[in-house]
């Protein structure tokens, strides 16, 4: 997987800019606020997944324009070269949202190029992966899957869908004529799709629980164990039984209490909590061997390595940490941001600095 290049117009604070990145690694430098993640928020985009960062679409396009633009060609070793127009319009816009293009034909929203081209993204707010609430966890499980599987983007969507449709129901119960039968059919298609959510995230969390176990052992030279225990809402009873359990709950509460949307991982140090027990450094550890682990999770699923992109995290590792990084993504294509590029001093790569919005040689 490669991107050859990028093409932004009108995107946050970027007017105009064109990024050739290298083969292998880009490093991305300007001091904080002149738009360097928002070049790697633009190429995280032709993903076709939503902002890393939680933006609203009409947060992405420029002041004063209606329309944000990103044109990307990427290279797959089992298609060749593919070109991405992705368009962000605000509500005025005659295209509202975001839609997309591929190789000049309308391919509709921007979310049915999912799977096409893949990256993951390691920046510092990725610590609430270890700290955070599971809302974050999840959040990081339907990401990765959506990029490696498109059936579980439809499957998520129409469970989000009949989740909300139900909960709207429960707080209305009492004044709902028929409300007990129509639960009764929400539970039912609920279940449908949230076990396969649930059994889909158990299988990728199969797959990368033993290669985060394997890259924590080589980040701390053995000195503790990190492993990943998934909670799912269900047992071997199934969904549909353990909804049917918790409808007592449910009507009390005004809101589904039980499903794929209150489902956890938890992150163990040496069999305790590692958002309670383990050190700063540690935590940064646990998530760098956690989005290391997602990459090669993908490069085992589609026969390519995603490309990385590194959001101003080598400032927060210690030497260490930043040469293990740095030794993992060599060979693959990695761009990279930082305030300081004495970081990179011994690096081989292309050297960028965005000041103002304007990308430019460094």
């Amino acid at each position: 997987m490669r991107l050859e290049k990028l093409i932004l117009a009108n995107f946050r604070n970027i007017q105009s800019a064109d990024l050739r990145p290298g083969e292998e690694l880009t490093v991305i430098t300007g001091a904080n606020g002149q738009g360097k993640t928002n070049l790697l928020e633009a190429v995280w985009l032709l993903t076709g997944a939503k902002s890393f960062r939680g933006a609203k679409d009409p947060q992405l396009i420029r002041e004063g324009q209606q329309f944000a633009v990103m044109e990307g060609a990427i290279f797959r070793q089992d298609r060749g070269e593919d070109y991405i127009r992705i368009t962000v319009g605000t509500k005025e816009s005659p295209r509202p949202g975001r839609t997309a293009k591929l190789n000049g034909a309308d391919a509709g929203r921007a979310s049915n190029l999912a799977g096409l081209f893949t990256a993951v993204v390691f920046e510092p707010g990725n610590l609430s992966l270890v700290k955070g609430s599971p809302e974050g966890r999840r959040r990081f499980l339907d990401a990765a899957l959506c990029q490696l599987y498109p059936g579980y983007l439809a499957a998520w969507r129409r469970y989000a869908r009949l989740l909300t449709q139900k909960n709207a129901l429960l707080k209305y119960y009492d004044r709902t004529p028929g409300a007990a039968q129509m639960l009764d059919v929400f539970d039912e298609e609920l279940a449908r799709y949230g076990q396969e959510l649930t059994l889909r995230r158990m299988e990728y969390m199969k797959r990368l629980r033993p290669l985060v176990t394997a890259n924590y052992r080589d980040i701390s030279q053995g000195s503790e164990e990190l492993e990943l225990v998934y909670q799912p809402s269900f047992d071997e009873k199934g969904l549909l039984e353990t909804l049917r359990e918790s409808r007592k709950a449910d009507l009390k509460a005004g809101f589904s209490t039980a499903g794929p949307h209150r489902e956890d991982f938890s992150v163990l140090m040496d069999g305790q909590p590692a958002k309670l027990f383990a050190s700063q450094g540690q935590q940064r550890s646990a998530v760098l061997s956690l989005k290391l682990a997602e990459a090669s999770c993908a490069q085992e699923i589609t026969g390519e390595h995603p490309v990385m992109l590194l959001d101003d995290v080598l400032s927060e590792l210690d030497a260490t940490r930043q040469e293990y990084l740095l030794t993992r993504v060599r060979q693959k294509q990695t761009i990279v941001t930082a305030c300081d590029s004495s970081l990179f001093h011994k690096a081989a790569g292309v050297m960028l600095k965005m000041d103002g919005g304007r990308l430019s040689e460094g």
